[in-house]
């Protein structure tokens, strides 16, 4: 109340007394004693953080008291101490903004996926547009360089194997993404080491398909691509058209998946730096080409 009353003072001072009439009061009346010194400007307590809110406040009190120093009431600066100036409020916590779902460029740093966020995920990965643009434009390739495939020719053949890519996408993110990483504890993300020299990058992208990070951020087993082919693939012999399901073939298309998935990883690790040296948006043609390699994989693509 002090302060407001103070400020109230200053202000019907000024407008008693403007600027432009000062010089003509000194003029008319030099017997009048010398105004006395202007009061040193009133420290400001250091604001933080979360002082913020208030430093109007602590400069309008600056203000009044230099304003009714100036006017010869006495210097009041003393009484306005940094401790009775500001009113601190609660720092919030700083969050920052992540995208928790995002696939092509890191994992999360802050903190790990819930299993529903995980599913969430999955979800994201079946809906994206870049993978409805991969999966209608390979089936077209498909048909349109062999009519004589299981799936049949035209539209019909086109369809059907629209339809079995989904199956088989909607399968591995199931089992890939959402279900063995919540069962096991594991980061469905894959983690680029962009500072490691290349042949470590190299040698980290082929180990990812066997040993990967944990949602405590330390180091285990890669369940979702060692068990999720196996399952996908088996999964898969129940819809497919024209494959072998015995036991070689099975594990034949095992083994190239395996082998094949670290190029899905190669491509997240080295792209990025490709497209920073080219000034180029790398997420476009990221995701188009990790839905290329996921889906010759056999809906089976590394993460």
């Amino acid at each position: 109340m002090l302060i407001e009353i103070l400020t109230l003072v200053g202000l019907a001072f000024f407008a008693a007394c403007p600027l432009g009439a000062e010089s003509g009061l000194r003029e008319a009346d030099r017997s009048l004693p010398d105004a006395p010194q202007a009061a040193a400007a009133v420290p400001l307590p250091s604001a933080g953080a979360c002082q913020v809110r208030t430093a109007g406040g602590i400069l309008s009190s600056a203000a009044a008291a230099r304003a009714i120093a100036l006017g010869g009431f006495g210097d009041i600066s003393a009484k306005l101490t940094p401790d009775a100036a500001p009113i601190t409020v609660p720092c919030p916590l700083y969050v920052p903004i992540i995208n928790w779902y995002a696939r092509f460029i890191d994992g999360p740093k802050v903190k790990p996926l819930t299993p529903k966020e995980k599913a969430w995920l999955a979800v994201r990965n079946v809906v994206d547009p870049f993978n409805a643009i991969t999966i209608l434009g390979t089936s077209a390739i498909s048909i349109g360089a062999d009519a004589h495939t299981p799936y049949g020719p035209g539209m019909p053949g086109f369809a059907r194997n629209v339809g079995v890519s989904y199956a088989q996408d909607i399968t591995g993110e199931f089992f890939d993404t959402f279900l063995i990483p919540s069962l096991f504890h594991q980061d469905p993300h894959y983690h680029r080491e962009p500072g490691a020299p290349i042949r470590h990058r190299i040698l980290h992208s082929i180990a990812q398909v066997a040993w990967t990070q944990g949602d405590n951020g330390r180091g285990m087993i890669n369940y979702a691509d060692l068990i999720g082919f196996a399952i996908d693939d088996e999964v898969s012999n129940l819809y497919v058209p024209g494959r072998a399901t015995n036991l070689p073939s099975s594990a034949a298309r095992y083994t190239i998946g395996l082998a094949t998935a670290p190029s899905d990883n190669f491509i997240t690790e080295f792209l990025p730096d490709i497209a920073r040296h080219i000034h180029f948006q790398v997420v476009l043609v990221q995701r188009i080409i990790n839905q290329v390699a996921k889906t010759e994989n056999g809906g089976t693509g590394g993460f």
